[in-house]
């Protein structure tokens, strides 16, 4: 919830893509201003919807989700993470993007509700950032500007 509210807040069109199944977030997304219909939908129409695909959730779930994902990308699409695992271990997950696409990596050094206290409080988080896949030659300016929009303070490169 910190990082696609604080890029609302920072002026970005942002949907949320949520498992009814998991009616506790679906309700908590509803409670934080998502609208369902509007800002607020299942993965596989959120993953149709988006341009920037944000996979933040566990490295479990991500195994789950990645079919409905990996269906809906189009070239020149990105895929955003805030941790590796999947995408290193992807022999392993199953999670392998199609080279079309960007592979972008930012992540917040903190947890989610220090990464939404610090952006309302103006200090930012320290972020690492990583380019995975570069296939529209704009991942890095799409990295660095994720970043800013998620309220990172300082960022510094990492390998993926």
């Amino acid at each position: 919830p910190a990082q696609a509210l604080n890029m609302k807040d920072n002026g970005l069109n942002v949907i949320i893509g949520q498992s009814k199944a998991f009616r506790k977030d679906w309700d908590r997304a509803r409670k934080d201003g998502w609208v369902p219909g509007k800002t607020l939908f299942d993965i596989d129409e959120a993953a149709r919807r988006g341009t920037i695909i944000q996979v933040l959730v566990t490295d479990a779930a991500q195994r789950v989700i990645w079919p409905t994902i990996r269906k809906n990308l189009c070239p020149g699409d990105a895929l955003y993470f805030s941790h590796g695992f999947s995408i290193v271990y992807r022999e392993q997950t199953g999670i392998v993007p199609p080279e079309d696409v960007d592979v972008i990596l930012v992540a917040p050094k903190g947890a989610g509700r220090t990464v939404r206290t610090n952006f309302l409080d103006g200090s930012g988080n320290n972020s690492s950032f990583e380019i995975h896949q570069d296939s529209t030659g704009r991942a890095k300016e799409r990295t660095l500007a994720l970043g800013i929009a998620i309220g990172y303070g300082v960022p510094f490169p990492t390998p993926l």
